[in-house]
């Protein structure tokens, strides 16, 4: 009797096993698809706010239901079309729907009035003509201004290519924290 039992639940545990793998890994791609995602940072486009391979963490949920994209924000997107670009972007959000944006005098003026910057690499170079944010756009630029492609290139971002919302750096651990707005 004890021999007929050893199999059962042999393979008992193992269908138990399986199953938890697979609900682990079903609520694991849940979660990063549409709730929260590590990501690595690939370029120096957002330099000195993020290190080059720092990584962080992404809201990809509650910023879409129960709050809204804030000049200042530091989002993960797909780039439009007019980017050649496949993998996602991340920049930071400096206009929104009905903003002017204009780069003067080494300068960033939204609505007339002139950015506070104190993230920024290195003074923005070349300076960008006045244009006004259409309705359901941001314009978004790295904090190596110099060093990015972003809306001055390629131009408004539609809002639905954002994926998320940065939260945090969890990587290096001597820098884990919020980032700066």
């Amino acid at each position: 009797m004890e021999s007929s039992e050893k199999p059962k639940s042999s393979v008992r545990f193992l269908i138990e096993l399986i199953e938890i793998v697979l609900i682990a890994f079903a609520l694991s791609w849940v979660l990063r698809t549409y709730v929260i995602e590590a990501r690595k940072i690939p370029t120096g486009s957002m330099l000195p706010t993020i290190q080059l391979e720092d990584r962080v963490i992404v809201d990809k949920f509650f910023f879409k239901r129960f709050d809204h994209i804030s000049p200042g924000d530091i989002i993960v997107f797909h780039p439009p079309p007019s980017a050649h670009a496949t993998d996602d972007y991340i920049k930071r959000v400096v206009g929104l729907a009905g903003d002017t944006v204009e780069i003067k005098n080494n300068k960033t003026y939204v609505n007339g009035q002139p950015l506070y910057e104190p993230y920024l690499f290195e003074t923005t170079m070349n300076d960008f003509s006045m244009t006004v944010v259409p309705n359901d756009y941001v314009f978004v630029m790295g904090d190596n201004r110099n060093n990015s492609a972003d809306s001055r290139e390629w131009g408004f971002l539609p809002v639905e290519n954002i994926t998320g919302r940065t939260l945090f750096r969890y990587w290096p651990i001597d820098q884990i924290g919020a980032l700066a707005r």
